[in-house]
Order: C-alpha cells, then sequence, then structure tokens
C-alpha cells in the first residue's frame, strides 16, 4: 500500500500560490493587449476620457480570473470527462450510439453557449418595417431560432462521430458542404425578405462555437478517434468544429425560408406604423402598446407621428412621455428620458418638450450584484447539465473516473470561471467597447450630432459679438464660462425667447476630422477593426484550448503561439473587410463567396492535418471575448449609417483565418521540404568525399 504523505501547510500555500500566479500572469498577457488598444483609442485618438473608470476596471480583473479559472477548469475536468468518454464508447456499444449522444452534446452544449445571449441582444436593434423577417427571427421567435441553431450542431457533432469512427477525410465534407451552403445562400439572396438574414444565418454558425462547445466537442471527437484508430492520435481529431459552423447556417437559413411565408412585407416607417397598416404590424407584436414602443425606441419622428391618428394624440403623447412616469416606461422602458431625447427626438420632439426635468434621468451602469447573480445561474446551466450528462454516460458504461477529486475540482474550476468571465465581459470589456463603439463613427462624421441642450435664464442679447470670415460671412458668437474655462459659443437668434429670456444651447458632437477628411476617418476605422480583432482573438479561452490541444497532439511541432498569432491575423483582417462592408453597404455575399472559392484550391494543396486544424480555427475564434465587442462595434457603426442589420462581421471573422493557417501551412511545408532538400545534398557531398577518401587510400 502506498503511503501518502502531507504537505506542510505553508509549503502548500507556497506551491498554490506560485502556480495561480503563473496562469494568472498568463491571462493578464492575454487580454493586456485588447484592454490597451481600446483605452488608448478612446482616450488618444477619439480624445473621449472613459466612464465608470473604476467600474470597467473591475470588471476587466474578473475577465482575468475567469480566464484563468475556466482554462484550468477546462483542463482538469471537462475535456477529461469528455475525452474519456470518447474513448469508451466506441469499445462497448455502437456506432449510431455514439452519433446520437454526439447530436444531445452538441444540441446541449450550444443552448449553453455564453455568446448565444449575445446573437439575442443583437436584435434589440432591428427596425420591423425595415427587417420584418430577421426581426421575428430575433424577437418573435428567439427560441425557435436558438433550438435551430442547436440542432445544427447536433446534426454536426453526430456527422463527426461517423467520420471519426472510420476515419475519414475531412476535404470530401468541404467539397460537398461549403459549395451547398454557398449556394443556398445565394438563392436566397434573389429574395427581399430571406436577403436580410444571411448575415445573421453566417454569424449563427460563428457564435456556435465557443468556449463550451469546442472543448467537449474536441475531447470526445479526440477519444473517439483514438478508440477507432487503436491509440494513434493525429489531428484527425479535427474538423468537427467546422462542421458545427456549417450546419447551423443551413439551419437558420431553412427556418427563415419556412417563416418567410408569413412574415409581411418590407416597407416604409410611414405605412408600417399607419392605422391602415395596423393589422399587418400587429402580426409582429403584442398589442398597439408594443408597437407604439417600437416607435418610440427604434423610429423617427416620422413613423410616431403616424402612429396616432391625430395631431393632437402625437403632442398629447409627447406630454405624457415627460409628465407620466408610467407612461415614459410603457414607450421607452428602462430608456432614461434624456437619453432618448439625446439618441432619438427629432428637433421639433426637443423643442415641444423644452424645459422637462431631466435630473436622475440618465442611464445608469450595471451592478455588480444582479449581474453575478444573472450569470452564476447561466454558468450553471451551460457546465452541470453537460457534466451530469458526461457523468451519467461512463456510469452507464460502468467506467470509473479517473482522479475524481481533480475533475470535481476542475468542474468546480469551470463554473467559477465562467461565472467571472461573463460577468467582466458585461461589466468591463463590453462597456470599454461599447464605449469605444459610441463614439468610433465621429471618426468618419460629416455633421455635427446633438448631444445634450442647455437652458439659460437671464439671457443678455448685449454680450453678443459678431466675427468675419475670410469669404465676407457674418456669425455671432457669445462667450460662456463652464467649469472655469471660457468658451466662444455661437449665438442662434431662433433659440432666444424673448418674452422669458431664456436661450437654449444646443451642445453637439462635432466630427473627430474636418468634413473633407472623412477618407481618413474611414481608414482609422478600419486599422481600429483590425486591431481589435487581433486583440479580442488572443483573449479567446476556446482558441487558446485549441492551441494548446494542437501542440499536444504535434508533439510541440505546431506550437500554440504559433498558430493563435497565426489565427489573430486573419480574424483582424475578416473583421476589417466584415466593417467595410457596413460602411460601403456592400452586399455580404460579395465579400464572402471569394475567399471561400479560393478556399477549395487551397484545401487541395494542403496536407491532411492543416486541413483540418485550419478549418476548426475559423469556427473557435468567435467566442465570449469576441462576439460582445464586435457586435457592439457593428451594430453601433450600422446604426449610425441606417444600415438595417450590422451582422455579417463574425462571418468574415470565421472566413479569414482559415486562410491564413492554410498559407501558414503550405508555408511551412515549403520550408520543410527544402530543410529536407538541403540535408539530402549535403548527405550526397558526405558520400563523395567518403569515395573520394577511399580511392585517395588505394591509390
Amino acid at each position: 500500500m502506498i503511503e501518502r504523505k502531507k504537505i506542510p501547510l505553508l509549503d502548500a500555500v507556497i506551491l498554490l500560490y506560485g502556480y495561480a500566479r503563473t496562469r494568472i500572469v498568463e491571462q493578464v498577457k492575454a487580454v493586456a493587449f485588447i484592454i490597451l488598444y481600446l483605452v488608448v483609442f478612446q482616450t488618444l485618438i477619439l480624445g473621449v476620457p472613459i466612464a465608470n473608470a473604476l467600474g470597467i476596471a473591475g470588471g476587466i480583473a474578473m475577465v482575468v480570473f475567469g480566464l484563468a479559472f475556466f482554462l484550468e477548469g477546462l483542463v482538469l475536468g471537462l475535456m477529461p470527462l469528455g475525452e474519456r468518454v470518447g474513448v469508451k464508447l466506441p469499445t462497448k456499444t455502437t456506432i449510431y450510439v455514439i452519433a446520437l449522444f454526439g447530436l444531445l452534446l452538441g444540441f446541449g452544449s450550444t443552448l449553453a453557449e455564453p455568446a448565444i445571449s449575445a446573437l439575442r441582444t443583437a436584435g434589440a436593434g432591428v427596425r420591423a418595417w425595415e427587417s420584418p423577417l430577421l426581426y421575428m427571427l430575433l424577437e418573435r421567435n428567439t427560441e425557435q431560432l436558438v433550438l435551430s441553431i442547436g440542432t445544427g450542431v447536433g446534426i454536426a457533432v453526430c456527422l463527426g462521430m461517423f467520420r471519426f469512427y472510420y476515419n475519414l477525410s475531412i476535404k470530401p465534407f468541404i467539397y460537398i458542404l461549403m459549395p451547398l451552403v454557398l449556394t443556398f445562400s445565394i438563392i436566397v439572396s434573389f429574395n427581399d425578405s430571406l436577403r436580410s438574414i444571411i448575415g445573421l444565418a453566417w454569424d449563427s454558425g460563428a457564435v456556435t462555437t465557443g468556449a463550451v462547445t469546442v472543448p467537449l466537442v474536441l475531447a470526445l471527437g479526440i477519444g473517439v478517434s483514438r478508440a477507432s484508430s487503436k491509440g494513434k492520435g493525429s489531428s484527425g481529431e479535427f474538423g468537427i468544429i467546422l462542421l458545427a459552423s456549417l450546419f447551423p447556417i443551413i439551419a437558420v437559413l431553412t427556418l427563415g425560408t419556412v417563416l418567410s411565408f408569413k412574415a409581411p412585407e418590407i416597407t416604409t416607417e410611414e405605412n408600417f406604423f399607419s392605422p391602415a397598416k395596423r393589422e399587418q404590424a400587429l402580426y409582429l407584436f403584442d398589442s398597439e402598446a408594443e408597437l407604439a414602443s417600437h416607435a418610440f425606441t427604434h423610429g423617427t419622428e416620422m413613423g410616431r407621428r403616424s402612429f396616432y391618428s391625430t395631431e393632437a394624440e402625437y403632442h398629447d403623447a409627447l406630454r405624457a412621455l415627460t409628465e407620466d412616469p408610467d407612461f415614459r416606461y410603457s414607450l421607452i422602458g428602462e430608456i432614461s428620458l434624456a437619453d432618448w431625447i439625446i439618441d432619438r427626438a427629432s428637433e421639433f420632439e426637443r423643442s415641444f418638450i423644452a424645459g422637462a426635468d431631466l435630473s436622475g434621468q440618465r442611464g445608469s451602469q450595471e451592478s455588480l450584484g444582479p449581474v453575478l447573480k444573472e450569470e452564476t445561474m447561466g454558468g450553471a446551466r451551460a457546465v452541470i447539465p453537460l457534466s451530469i450528462m458526461l457523468i451519467l454516460v461512463l456510469f452507464l458504461l460502468r467506467e470509473r473516473i479517473r482522479y475524481k477529486d481533480e475533475v470535481a475540482l476542475g468542474l468546480v474550476f469551470t463554473l467559477i470561471g465562467m461565472t467571472l468571465l461573463t460577468s467582466g465581459i458585461r461589466l468591463g470589456l463590453a462597456a470599454l467597447g461599447g464605449e469605444v463603439g459610441g463614439q468610433l463613427p465621429r471618426a468618419f462624421a460629416t455633421e455635427e450630432k446633438f448631444v445634450d441642450r442647455l437652458m439659460i435664464d437671464d439671457f443678455d442679447p448685449g454680450i453678443v459679438y459678431s466675427v468675419i470670415t475670410t469669404d465676407g460671412t457674418k456669425r455671432s458668437f457669445f462667450d460662456m464660462l463652464d467649469n472655469g474655462q471660457i468658451t466662444p459659443v455661437e449665438f442662434h437668434e431662433n433659440r432666444l425667447d424673448v418674452s422669458s429670456g431664456t436661450y437654449e444651447h444646443v451642445i453637439t458632437r462635432t466630427p473627430l476630422f474636418d468634413s473633407r477628411l472623412t477618407v481618413v476617418g474611414i481608414i482609422l476605422v478600419l486599422l481600429f477593426a483590425f486591431g481589435l480583432g487581433f486583440g479580442a482573438t488572443l483573449a479567446e479561452p476556446a482558441l487558446n484550448a485549441l492551441g494548446m490541444t494542437v501542440e499536444t497532439l504535434t508533439v510541440g511541432t505546431i506550437k500554440q503561439s504559433k498558430i493563435v498569432r497565426v489565427v489573430s491575423i486573419g480574424v483582424g483582417t475578416g473583421i476589417l473587410l466584415g466593417l467595410a462592408r457596413i460602411l460601403f453597404d456592400i452586399p455580404l455575399l460579395y465579400l464572402l463567396v471569394p475567399p471561400y472559392l479560393l478556399l477549395l484550391p487551397l484545401t487541395y494543396l494542403s496536407e491532411e492535418e492543416f486541413t483540418a486544424i485550419a478549418w476548426d480555427s475559423g469556427g473557435v475564434t468567435t467566442g465570449p471575448v469576441t462576439v460582445p465587442l464586435v457586435l457592439a462595434m457593428g451594430l453601433s457603426v450600422g446604426a449610425e449609417l441606417n444600415v438595417v442589420d450590422g451582422f455579417g462581421i463574425l462571418a468574415m471573422a470565421s472566413v479569414f483565418p482559415i486562410i491564413t493557417v492554410l498559407t501558414y501551412g503550405l508555408i511551412m511545408k515549403k520550408k520543410q521540404q527544402k530543410s529536407l532538400d538541403q540535408h539530402g545534398e549535403d548527405d550526397d557531398d558526405d558520400e563523395v568525399d567518403i569515395s573520394e577518401n577511399l580511392i585517395a587510400e588505394k591509390v
């Protein structure tokens, strides 16, 4: 019997401290770039201070600790369980049972993905009259959307189990499925209603392969592949993430096609909210109150006027908006009145409700307690059912769990890590990204935008002075003391109420560059998008998990750091082009089809191992760190430019990493071949030298 030795408490604490410090420092390095990048860009380039800096700093600290706990938990808990199940299933049951288990695992892990919630939230910005079908999917039929995505991933994992079990090449799957998905997308693009969901469908394929799905599916695939190949580990375990990215696209496009027969037609805002079209509009809403709320939170003055039968009813609604808190909540919900005036009200509406009390009406930050509670429940729903499923399967197979204490600790670490990670992203990283995204349109704006208004009482017209420009234009100004600084303010006569002596000073957001330098602003935004994608990808836990697995399986031939950097460059390039699509209103398929067509010959030229790794790397890049940041940026810019939707950026972020990894593989292959050729020449030279020496000796 082996004698168990006790380690003194102090020594144990020192060991744990050193181990934990190493893991935390690794995560600090992972997220440091994206954090510094966002902070520097906002403060130095955009010239805007960070709001709620303390709360954001606390959220970022939670992200660091969350990543450390989460990755450690995966290594100790979920991945060993998944790999153990994958190894034992082929020895004790049939391939059909394995495939059924893969279906259930893929479906369940997708429902637990943190990034799915970000996709749901994205629906809040869709305008119902511009894209009724997209609104239906994201607001009315959300559960059906999530279930269809989960079904797509389940089918992909099921099919992947067959591939692993019979050791099939991934290339035929690519040559068949990729043209099928592209063709399906091209066909639906000819329908005006269906065209609006293409970006959502492709982004759905991107968000399904995140922090929960990737480690579990990879572990299961590794187990099945090793068992079926009698213990020979290779990169044949990869390729399943590719399938899990493609089938959700097909599932969402299919669901959209079915729902399109019931969806209202695309129309103008005025027609959509008019009483004559009320019946069609209410197909998307449960009541007229919800429809009115959509007009106030998503529409313009035109839509709000159209909703009410008479001008008097419209004016009464504006008065009640400022005077009746219950009515205000029914119209604009959690949006503060001040924020509604700044972001959504027209010039007429701002003038009509001028003088309303806006004190205490500013939007508030999310508080720590409710966020932690919500994310803990979400983490529990993600980790506990999946863990029970894996443990139950092992129990049915009559297999003992090795190192139970480590596995239990790993599951606890996974739950803690997911809770801290998702909470920190909401409170810190996403908040910081949202701030930058909100200010980003300044870089390419050509006009001033309303920010706030300030009423100046007892205004004295005598302080107004005139200036003249070089072209002879006269303008009037007055000096205003604000926070101890004297600032010239342009005077507009129509804003002075002579009877009350009150002047309305309108504060506007000026463009970052001169209106003639919008090209510089656009270039700046695109460069920012590249940096955002590169930095966010470095922090993705799923990519790091894939990188660790790749390095282990290739016995260090392919380094984790190399794969992560190559993939990050691809993601940055994809996000840059995805944002360019929104800026210039380019159809998504114009940017998606060419790179995927390029991938077909690259796949043919690449070795099997790099092909599977490359196509999987495109799926693991869009996880809980990248998705909220990219979606927030895309939707913010899209809203500024009145684009129907901000989807499609994630799809672009998934295709270009495949290109960069395949290219990297071909370069490595060429270098290895060159090295082998040189080694062969050196051997030939050595043989010649030996022969010459022998001849000389004989002579």
